[in-house]
């Protein structure tokens, strides 16, 4: 795409990294700051992963996943300051955040018919964003969005994610085995998610590196939110 084309293209800022990179917190974040719809893809995924649960799907059946997988109604809102995840019209911000479907979410994550149906509905909450998106997840900059006005591949080192996971648990007062565990559960997730054959973590190639081992909160907002200046031009203020 080129100037021309960009300047009156709608803005997308595409942000991935595997967990704990500070995905979520950033992306909300940086939409926050700039009047930006927000986009959670990762709890879509929870959420796919949380009905097929909920319905005794055989999670380890690639095949019954695929098939049932049209079945459920997910709807994402995308509003920054308050952004919210549905199925079938039940609020499941909080059910989806389990153990059990963190245990899982990885292998319905890799069914291609699952990444399938919620591309198509992550370019939906695009196309309807009236002032652009910021979409977190991890493939949003490699599949889902390859024109994204900016595209930002955040991580950190296993030390510091390990750490972060912990707090955020602690946060929500899970006990402390369970925290043990789930912190744990990193390195296991990024290899499923970075080795899997469809739509795997990786960096794009056009993407920026942002490594937040050693920076803040607002240091990384700021060095975002200056790129999405710099890249969007005259679309940022048409917004």
């Amino acid at each position: 795409m080129d100037t021309a084309d960009r300047a009156h293209a709608p803005v997308v800022v595409a942000i991935d990294g595997p967990s704990g990179s500070g995905k979520s917190t950033v992306s909300r974040a940086v939409a926050v700051r700039l009047g930006l719809s927000f986009l959670d893809t990762g709890a879509m995924y929870r959420a796919m992963t949380w009905w097929m649960l909920a319905n005794d799907i055989d999670v380890t059946d690639a095949e019954a996943v695929a098939v049932a997988c049209g079945k459920p109604v997910i709807v994402s809102g995308t509003d920054a300051d308050g952004p919210t995840i549905t199925v079938d019209g039940r609020d499941v911000a909080g059910p989806i955040r389990g153990p059990e479907v963190t245990a899982q979410v990885s292998a319905v994550s890799a069914v291609p018919a699952v990444r399938t149906r919620l591309v198509e509905l992550q370019r939906g909450c695009a196309e309807v964003a009236e002032r652009g998106i910021v979409a977190e997840g991890r493939d949003m900059g490699s599949v889902v969005f390859p024109d994204a006005t900016l595209k930002v591949f955040l991580t950190a080192s296993e030390a510091a994610r390990a750490e972060r996971r912990a707090a955020e648990l602690r946060a929500k007062g899970l006990d402390e085995a369970i925290i043990t565990a789930m912190a744990a559960d990193l390195a296991r997730r990024d290899a499923a998610d970075s080795s899997r054959e469809t739509a795997p973590l990786a960096q794009a190639a056009d993407a920026v590196l942002v490594d937040t081992s050693e920076l803040t909160l607002e240091q990384v907002i700021d060095r975002i939110a200056a790129l999405v200046a710099e890249r969007a031009g005259s679309a940022l203020s048409t917004v």
